[in-house]
């Protein structure tokens, strides 16, 4: 045989290695779904930290000013919009059996029920409701647990945010010192296209979640939805997993604008979020994919539905982000690839 054992010792290595590393990702997903999360919003805040050492102010007092001021927005939009919102939710929740019988006398109800048999379920349930209540206790803490999962998760990426602006400069610089010196100036080039890449996408994606929040809540405000505040917001975030997001909520505001103010106005709401779809989908998104990360949309889709069925929602999010960079890496070593063949051909036309 032409394969020695060294050959097989180094491939079994190797193929243990990768084996090893996915195990890894797959046992840490949660951790490794919020350093992702924090590497992305520290990039994008490394943006404002630069601009204000550009005009003369200390890197540390810098990093301090954008830190403190983002966390300082994060409290006053949430001292603006939770309370009111939690308030229309419970008036929602409250309105809850009236919308069930508003929309048992529909006719798309009564077509459903000769077919589905669905009185007899709600009337069964409205009678189990009372033993479903009393069972209800476990879920409730693990409500309480998750919402306090959610605020140790937000402290950690806050926690790690503010190191990788301190430290963060430092350990890349060091990691290009390490480098060869004819492909330093290559992966210093590469790092700032992800960065750029990233920081555009970001502050695109930010402005259009601001935008359809926005236009979301004055539409269900002007059609008389009631708990327009918290489903607007909801509407909002739903930008931030790209095609997927938007059509779910928009198909559950269609719903509750059904059954709480009749068929005319959930038309009204499906042609609004039909049309802002459209003008998301085609105009705003691919204007901040192509202009910031040169992702093609088929790409963008599967990417969310890959890695949404690995991370769950953080994953849907850090998808584009995470694929972005990953076609930066892949062109790149091409390029390289190039390069190196050119100069071959170049070396073997002078030795001819």
């Amino acid at each position: 045989s032409q394969v020695t054992l060294k050959t097989v010792f180094t491939i079994c290595l190797g193929v243990l290695i990768v084996v090893a590393m996915s195990m890894a990702i797959l046992k840490t997903l949660v951790t490794v779904s919020l350093a992702c999360a924090a590497l992305v919003l520290a990039v994008t805040l490394d943006h404002g930290v630069r601009f204000l050492v550009a005009r003369g102010l200390r890197r540390g007092l810098s990093i301090a000013i954008v830190v403190f001021s983002f966390i300082g927005l994060l409290v006053g939009l949430g001292f603006a919009l939770i309370p009111p919102a939690l308030s229309q939710g419970r008036n929602l929740i409250g309105q809850a059996p009236s919308l069930a019988r508003s929309v048992s006398q529909t006719e798309l109800f009564r077509r459903l029920d000769r077919h589905l048999q669905l009185d007899d379920r709600l009337h069964a349930l409205e009678q189990n409701l009372p033993a479903l209540l009393d069972r209800a206790a476990t879920p409730l803490l693990n409500v309480v647990g998750s919402v306090f999962s959610l605020l140790v998760a937000l402290v950690t990426i806050l926690l790690l945010v503010a190191f990788m602006l301190v430290s963060g400069g430092r350990v890349i610089q060091a990691a290009l010192r390490e480098a060869r010196p004819e492909t330093r100036q290559g992966y210093a080039d590469m790092l700032r296209k992800i960065d750029r890449s990233i920081g555009g996408y970001i502050g695109g994606l930010t402005l259009i979640c601001l935008l359809n929040a926005t236009c979301t809540i004055v539409f269900l405000a002007i059609n008389g939805v009631p708990a327009f505040l918290p489903l607007g917001i909801l509407s909002g975030f739903s930008s931030t997993v790209p095609y997927a997001g938007p059509f779910a909520v928009g198909s559950f505001i269609t719903l509750v604008t059904l059954a709480t103010q009749g068929p005319w106005h959930a038309l009204a709401a499906l042609v609004f979020f039909v049309a802002y779809g459209q003008l998301e989908g085609n105009i705003l998104s691919p204007i901040v994919f192509r202009r910031t990360t040169h992702i093609n949309p088929v790409i963008v889709l599967l990417s969310v539905l890959f890695f949404g069925e690995l991370g769950g929602i953080v994953g849907a999010i850090l998808a584009v982000p995470a694929v972005a960079t990953l076609q930066i890496l892949v062109r790149e070593i091409l390029h390289a690839r190039q390069r190196r063949q050119h100069l071959r051909r170049a070396a073997s036309l002078l030795d001819l």
